[in-house]
């Protein structure tokens, strides 16, 4: 694959995983009793679409500002299993990582969009890079949570399994785009 192809090829496997998620919450919503009250929302709040958008011309700030949304929606749903009055933890454990892998994809069409852009986003990509490493343990962590039950797993384990998968592609996908940006910004030194 070439390194033109590779945004690409990452587009078109996100846009066929999302078509795919979004057929699977269109399922469970419709299965589920709760559906009349459930209605999707963004999953950023105000706040953090306000500095999103301030941070728009700075790929640093924005990037990290994204990494530190993703590790909150991690944190908030370890917090919530954590605790013992929680209610409907299976259903809230398939909402927050929803929201988390709608946090992580936009990230990841920002890499994207730096990276055509030829900005200089090494800082943050070893920052993304690192926290790839820390949301595949905490999912794996939560994969394999002895505090679950079976019907509780079967509310998130899609979902689950596919911040995952996205998480582990990235993780590659995120690498190989340092070394791009690296090489890149090596020419542009020599110029």
């Amino acid at each position: 694959m070439t390194r033109n192809s590779h945004p690409e090829a990452r587009r078109r496997w996100r846009t066929a995983l999302s078509c795919v998620l979004l057929l699977a919450s269109l399922i469970v919503s419709a299965a589920s009793p709760l559906s009349a009250q459930q209605q999707r929302r963004d999953p950023l709040n105000p706040l953090e679409i306000n500095q999103l958008r301030d941070a728009m011309l700075d790929p640093e700030e924005r990037l990290k500002l994204f990494v530190k949304f993703s590790r909150d929606r991690i944190t908030k749903l370890e917090q919530m299993r954590a605790d013992p009055k929680a209610t409907e933890r299976g259903q809230q454990s398939h909402d927050m990582l929803e929201d988390f892998l709608a946090v992580y994809d936009e990230l990841n069409d920002n890499v994207d969009m730096y990276f055509g852009r030829k900005d200089d986003i090494r800082k943050p990509l070893r920052l993304i890079i690192e926290a790839n490493t820390e949301f595949q343990a905490k999912l794996r962590a939560l994969k394999t949570s002895p505090n679950s039950n079976a019907a509780e797993i079967s509310q998130y384990e899609f979902m689950l399994t596919n911040a995952l998968d996205t998480v582990d592609a990235s993780a590659d996908d995120h690498r190989k785009t340092l070394a791009d940006v690296e090489e890149y910004m090596k020419h542009k030194k020599k110029k």
